[in-house]
């Protein structure tokens, strides 16, 4: 099995990203297979960090988000990122 690569985001800098950390934690992913992007909109296209997660992944790892607030752009951007990667699936 791969590893856990977390993604955690807030919209503004005034949120804290704690939470969805401590939860990313918990579910076995490591510190150093974190991802966080802080005061950036899930709306804009390219956020830093997410991208940076979705290059990070090889066969067998599992991309974990603690929040899906929006199925639809989270959704949208996996098939981007999957497709553009040369992945066939995102689950068997």
């Amino acid at each position: 099995m791969g590893k856990l690569i977390g993604y955690a985001r807030v919209s503004t800098r005034d949120q804290s990203t704690d939470r969805q950390v401590d939860d990313l934690r918990a579910a076995g992913v490591r510190h150093d297979d974190l991802y966080i992007d802080q005061g950036v909109s899930g709306a804009r296209a390219s956020r830093p960090q997410f991208d940076r997660a979705i290059s990070a992944l090889i066969d067998g790892d599992i991309h974990v988000a603690a929040v899906v607030d929006t199925p639809g752009r989270v959704l949208a951007s996996l098939t981007i990122a999957t497709d553009s990667a040369g992945f066939r699936q995102l689950a068997e």
